[in-house]
């Protein structure tokens, strides 16, 4: 099948070479030129594991290509539109220049009975304003939302855990455009289907909703045990014991119940604020006030890794020379927006400390937002010195082969904060160093 993806960011250009990847003829679009060249040249403008791999293969087999000229990808059967829907600079909305720019290009060359897919993250309640604008250009609109983790999006895309469909609707029942719609969607995801991967066909404000929706659950998941953590802190209870008790609960799990400095990236934050906005539209804004709260609970952590590392300094983190393990939000990503690492970082550097910061992925990006910070590529060459050595982004390089002994021979003060509560507490208290968690005794 002959597929276009306008777009070619994170979202677009993992779905273009994932759908090359699974055998068809794929098309991206997108302005910048510059990543256009990346791209068409294999490779990845951004890290993701196992994305370059598949550009390789795709571009290799001529199976996909990449372009600037919307005019490549005419006559596709089903366009997707995986542009950013950024936050508003004057609000917490979200911006949706890019979706609205896309649908105005694809209009100048979309035929009849061809299928534009939405799968950026939009409010719900935009599919619908989409498919009044498309009226009368013979295409049919659908809303297949992503639901990607930064470190394992070829997998998600390829190999994902369900997918959804929103397709038009009149009076409560599907339209035929929408039932010929959805089948030409299952087709396009022939590898998962053919797994009875779960395909869920609907209207486009609760394909909307489950997008946010989903998101705003691990948001609250991961600020209820930040929240028990500041209740921990207080008591001299132990956060992440209590994750596990209350993990063996199925109806709980334990998975996002991990305590720390809290979530960042470039979806979650912006995606609960935007959900929020759009409630208060709706006029329930009631109806997800916990989001704020939600909010706030995760940028308190930070404030309180900050304060962490000022007492474990004795009151003071004044030209004290300061390693902090991670830039990107998370591990396997380098993705500096709305970091908690970075941020944390930052503060510190503004509170007077030399801060060095490593990272296996990110610094480049960490570099062109924050230049203030000394960076360093090399682990033990970053901790060397160190007068206290902080663990913002859990990665392997510093939860599971960083040995306690090993970092107890380069550092000046064997002091460690663990801001992701991701290191085994005993064993660096075994090595000499005063070892202080997120919630933990």
């Amino acid at each position: 099948m002959k597929l276009s993806v306008i777009g070619c960011g994170y979202l677009g250009a993992v779905h273009a070479a994932a759908m090359a990847s699974i055998g068809h003829d794929v098309v991206g679009i997108d302005v910048d030129q510059r990543k256009v060249d990346a791209l068409a040249s294999g490779k990845a403008p951004f890290f993701e594991p196992g994305l370059e791999k598949l550009l390789e293969a795709g571009l290799a087999e001529g199976r996909l290509r990449f372009t600037t000229d919307i005019e490549q990808a005419r006559g596709s059967a089903v366009h997707f539109i995986g542009v950013g829907t950024p936050q508003r600079r004057d609000s917490s909305a979200a911006d949706l220049t890019f979706v609205h720019a896309a649908i105005d290009d694809l209009l100048r060359i979309v035929g009849e009975g061809e299928i534009i897919a939405g799968k950026s993250t939009v409010p719900v309640g935009t599919a619908a304003a989409l498919a009044e604008r498309i009226s009368g250009s013979g295409a049919v609109l659908v809303w297949n939302p992503e639901f990607l983790r930064e470190g394992w999006a070829v997998a998600d895309t390829i190999n994902p855990d369900r997918i959804v469909v929103g397709v038009p609707t009149e009076q409560g029942e599907r339209t035929l455009e929408g039932e010929h719609a959805a089948e030409v969607l299952r087709s396009v995801y022939h590898t998962a289907t053919a797994k009875d991967t779960p395909y869920i066909v609907t209207d486009f404000a609760t394909a909307e909703l489950v997008k946010v929706a989903a998101n705003a659950f691990l948001a609250t998941k991961i600020s209820f045990i930040n929240a028990m953590a500041e209740i921990a802190e207080v008591t001299g209870a132990d956060v992440t014991t209590l994750a596990d008790a209350i993990g063996h609960d199925d109806r709980i799990g334990r998975r996002f119940l991990g305590a720390g400095i809290g979530f960042g990236g470039g979806c979650l934050p912006k995606d609960i604020r935007a959900f929020a906005a759009r409630a208060e539209e709706l006029g329930k804004r009631e109806s997800v006030a916990f989001l704020r709260e939600i909010d706030d609970i995760n940028l308190r952590r930070r404030d309180r890794a900050v304060h962490l590392v000022v007492e474990a300094l004795g009151g003071s983190v004044f030209e004290k020379n300061v390693t902090v393990l991670g830039a990107a939000f998370k591990p396997h990503s380098d993705d500096i927006r709305d970091s908690p690492a970075l941020d944390v970082a930052t503060r510190l550097h503004g509170l007077g400390a030399h801060i060095t910061v490593t990272d296996p992925a990110a610094i480049d990006n960490a570099r062109r937002v924050s230049p203030q910070l000394r960076y360093v590529d090399d682990r033990d060459e970053a901790i060397r010195g160190a007068d206290l050595v902080i663990v913002v982004t859990e990665w392997d390089e510093y939860r599971r082969q960083l040995d306690p002994e090993h970092a107890a021979s380069l550092v000046a003060g064997k002091i460690v904060v663990d801001g992701r509560n991701c290191l085994d507490a005993q064993a660096w208290r075994a090595a000499g160093f005063a070892y202080y968690g997120m919630g933990r005794p």
